[in-house]
């Protein structure tokens, strides 16, 4: 297991109330979907990209970690461009707020 999946599934029961599936597109270390939409939200792999998600974050591994650790501002690093995303800001900002 990777560091970035261990902290991932670390953060799934602080996002039970999220309502919304999220892709975090890491580019060469792959995508990871978290799908807080149901009850129990659950952490998998996303090989090809093809599932329908509320918001995708593009973001460097060593970049999610800062963000995981409170190292990198998300408004900072969205405006330095470290962190992208297409889709639901308003979704982006409630899984920043709980996974920050």
């Amino acid at each position: 297991m990777s560091d970035v999946e261990e902290r991932l599934r670390d953060a799934l029961p602080k996002l039970s109330r999220l309502g919304a599936t999220v892709r975090f597109d890491l580019g060469k270390d792959g995508m990871w979907v978290v799908d807080a939409s149901g009850a129990a939200p659950t952490l998998s792999e996303d090989d090809d990209g093809d599932l329908d998600v509320a918001c995708t974050i593009k973001i460097t591994s060593d970049n999610l970690v800062k963000l995981m650790d409170g190292k990198l501002d998300p408004m900072l690093g969205y405006t330095l461009g470290k962190i992208k995303v297409s889709g639901s800001m308003g979704v982006a900002m409630k899984l920043v707020g709980a996974i920050g």
